[in-house]
């Protein structure tokens, strides 16, 4: 595999896909659970989540390099502008290439769901779809990138939340049911968490830098605190879901997705240095993941 193979694949963050598909496929465990789902749709949801997020991987690597962000200073791993290895001509086009396969993935996800039949459902959708695009880009991209004015957290809530799970689940059963705004809300809050951790490492460097994000508005403790209350809230959101409609055990499955989520807040509030934090991006990732299959396991048995 040559080096900038290597750097292409970097530059992608494999690891922050499954965190992407969290969404998709509690969406669709929760169509399952109303006897509506299609594995075509479920499929085709995934491959533009996909997309949606080497998108934004690709631009936050172009955005940040471009303002100066991605540095020697930086606690996490190289990013592929800042190790010289693409330029940022190169990472442009990817942008433009990864667009195009994220809005080509989009209008046959919705043709699968809509078809022709239901014209203002399709339409409705692709503007969500390329306000996705748009979001993935405009994190760190351009002089107003939300990314650098505290705003990241509530686009990831929003996105990974309800867009995403309630979304996937309208694509699946044509309507809309309330009570799925709850198990959403618990993975765009736990999914801002992924977000946080990941900000309160690099807060040094982004304050240094001019990145204000959420973190840095907070400070160190303030932020491990949020942390914290992102835990409780996700939790409390998912008990009130499984208490007003939980009709068995199963549905209480998801708990094995808070010990370690619990151990990561435990840790995070325990760290005295933003280093420290950098091995719990991990769990945090996989945990959401979990959480998303566990609970939505839970919700079809």
């Amino acid at each position: 595999m040559s080096t900038k193979t290597k750097a292409w694949i970097g530059a992608f963050r494999l690891r922050t896909l499954p965190l992407a598909i969290a969404g998709i496929i509690l969406g669709s465990f929760l169509a399952k659970a109303q006897e509506s789902f299609s594995w075509n749709i479920a499929i085709w949801a995934v491959i533009t989540a996909v997309f949606l997020q080497v998108l934004s991987n690709l631009a936050n690597d172009y955005g940040d390099f471009s303002k100066g962000t991605d540095n020697d200073n930086r606690v996490g791993p190289e990013r592929a502008l800042q190790s010289g290895k693409i330029t940022k001509k190169q990472m442009k086009n990817a942008l433009i290439l990864f667009s195009i396969f994220s809005l080509i993935s989009g209008i046959y996800l919705l043709w699968l769901s809509f078809g022709t039949a239901k014209l203002m459902y399709a339409l409705i959708f692709l503007i969500i779809g390329l306000l996705s695009i748009w979001a993935a880009i405009k994190y760190t991209v351009g002089k107003t990138a939300y990314g650098y004015q505290g705003l990241g957290d509530v686009f990831v809530f929003i996105f990974f939340g309800w867009v995403s799970v309630v979304g996937v689940y309208f694509l699946h059963v044509q309507s809309i049911d309330i009570s799925v705004f709850l198990p959403a809300s618990t993975l765009g809050l736990l999914s801002a968490g992924v977000l946080n951790l990941n900000n309160t490492r690099d807060i040094v460097n982004d304050k240094e830098s001019g990145k204000i994000t959420l973190a840095v508005k907070l400070g160190y403790t303030n932020a491990r605190k949020y942390q914290m209350l992102l835990f409780v809230l996700a939790i409390v959101l998912s008990s009130i879901y499984t208490s007003l409609f939980g009709t068995g055990v199963w549905q209480q499955l998801y708990w094995i997705s808070v010990i370690p989520l619990a151990i990561v807040v435990v840790k995070t509030y325990g760290a005295t240095s933003p280093k420290e934090l950098d091995p719990l991006l991990k769990i945090q990732a996989l945990s959401t993941l979990i959480y998303a299959i566990s609970f939505g396991i839970g919700q079809v048995i």
